[in-house]
């Protein structure tokens, strides 16, 4: 058998199967297709923990998300039917207000590479420099692992930037990255022209002033609030990467420094290093936080001494104020996978919780270890890569008075009359720096700690109704039988064992 004919089973195989064929699989479909390279990328970009990858959304969520906020940007996606439509329909939930492209395949076109002639097709017919600079085009598990080579498209089209990336969830490991993937691509397209010749002045013209790149998506009034901390060093806060435009992205390579916000952008940080811009990791969160962050910012522009402390003089008398005004008192625990826990965390400990673990399903970076350093010396336990299971070991251990976390976190807090905050969507969609930051966990945190009495009411009355299979008022106790559920679960076990053939 050749090398050909090999891979052309397993890209049938796949396209049989779908995304439902298991990781290893695809993983194997996709070197066998030629996409080593690529997935030997996200492997070194994005390592895994000790389990096999968090439980996250889709990855290409993340990517997805930014190419829908940057203006003259239309996204192509390329892959399951099912997996086109869940993705869709999540960024319109979360407020996109433009439509996605999609290119259908089946078995054939994706074996015979009819498919990839599909995508040119479209790209071509969607290249329209009077609408738009730029056109994504993304893969997504199945066509990557058949080895669509979309990386093989044009540069441009009519003058349209093309974008093409791989994100596959069997190679990038949560939708946070994949925000990297795409934020590193552009970067490194946008670094290539600015080396080649003039490009485009930012919309409102260029800063007088040396500025610093923002990397990491924030609450909208976060850059705000870093600009004045910034100013009394001469300097102003740059564009934040993911951008809203293409023209940022120059702007944003033109800077005197990089503030890593969110530490997990591996590919971005390689396109800054790469022009030549210093990377900086943590954030102004609390008073030491902003201290020490104004401190190594103005050192990496080359600020003075004396200006770098005029900065911290200005603002850190008004953070401690703003601390002492909201305190925060109870147990906690604390998990998520946007990439900005351990601000957070920082956030919470210097209000005064007694937070006891921080679990975020990103990688530790180098960027990230300021942020964890300060954490663990104050006897906060920090988990990178942290799985479900290990979140709510933490909460079985630590029993916080509040648990912040994912939705399954969440869940199984109140079920235990633990009052919980979702992260997403009631913590990090919230000003966490500088002035604006330091009063702002206080009001929805200790309102969900005031909640406490309601929990106990709740469970008392509901205390007695059964859990799980006896949930529910009987005449008498259900009988249990757990031979049945072992012989379900033998033959369902029985049944996924696929031969493999001769």
């Amino acid at each position: 058998m050749t090398a050909q004919t090999a891979s052309t089973e397993i890209t049938s195989d796949v396209a049989a199967g779908g995304c439902h064929g298991g990781k290893a699989r695809l993983r194997e479909a996709a070197a066998a297709a030629g996409k080593s390279e690529t997935l030997e990328g996200y492997a070194a970009d994005y390592p895994v923990g000790p389990h096999d990858q968090p439980q996250s959304m889709c990855p290409a969520f993340g990517s997805l998300r930014v190419g829908l906020r940057m203006r003259r940007t239309a996204t192509i996606l390329s892959g399951s039917a099912c997996c086109v439509y869940g993705l869709t329909f999540t960024s319109h939930f979360y407020g996109a207000r433009r439509s996605v492209g999609y290119v259908p395949f089946n078995s054939e076109t994706l074996v015979t590479g009819r498919l990839y002639e599909d995508i040119r097709e479209a790209v071509f017919k969607l290249a329209d420099p009077a609408l738009y600079d730029t056109v994504v085009v993304t893969n997504l598990c199945v066509p990557t692992a058949s080895g669509v080579p979309i990386q093989k498209l044009p540069r441009e089209v009519n003058g349209v930037r093309i974008i093409p990336i791989d994100v596959p969830g069997f190679g990038v490991p949560t939708h946070a990255e994949a925000k990297d993937v795409l934020a590193g691509a552009m970067l490194r397209y946008a670094r290539n022209e600015a080396e080649n010749g003039p490009v485009a002045a930012p919309r409102g013209g260029a800063s007088a002033r040396p500025t610093v790149t923002l990397l990491g998506e924030m609450f909208p009034a976060d850059p705000v609030g870093l600009g004045m901390l910034l100013e009394p060093m001469g300097l102003a806060a740059g564009p934040v990467v993911p951008t809203r435009e293409w023209r940022e992205l120059y702007a944003a390579l033109d800077c005197a420094a990089v503030a890593a916000i969110h530490p997990f952008y591996t590919a971005a940080v390689r396109e800054f290093q790469t022009a030549g811009r210093e990377v900086v990791g943590s954030a102004p969160v609390g008073f030491e936080g902003t201290a020490a962050w104004l401190d190594t910012v103005g050192r990496a522009c080359g600020v003075s001494a004396a200006a770098i402390g005029v900065a911290q003089d200005r603002a850190l008398p008004a953070i401690r104020a703003a601390l002492a005004q909201a305190p925060v008192k109870g147990r906690m625990t604390l998990s998520g996978y946007e990439g900005s826990e351990l601000l957070v965390a920082r956030l919470l400990v210097e209000s005064g919780a007694d937070l006891r673990y921080v679990g975020t399903a990103c990688p530790r970076t180098p960027w990230s270890n300021p942020d964890r350093e300060w954490l663990e010396s104050r006897g906060v336990q920090v988990r990178f890569r942290a799985s479900l299971e290990q979140d709510l070991e933490a909460l079985a251990e630590y029993q916080p008075e509040l648990a912040i976390g994912t939705t399954p976190v969440v869940q199984k807090a109140k079920q235990r009359g633990i009052p919980a905050l979702y992260f997403t969507n009631l913590i990090s969609a919230r000003p966490l720096m500088g002035v604006a930051g330091a009063g702002s966990l206080a009001q929805v945190v200790n309102a969900a700690l005031a909640n406490q009495s309601r929990f106990d009411e709740m469970t008392a009355f509901f205390e007695g109704v059964g859990d799980g299979d006896t949930a529910g008022v009987w005449p008498s106790q259900p009988v249990m039988h757990p031979e049945f559920r072992q012989r379900q679960r033998k033959a369902k076990a029985k049944a996924s064992v696929i031969e493999e053939p001769v």
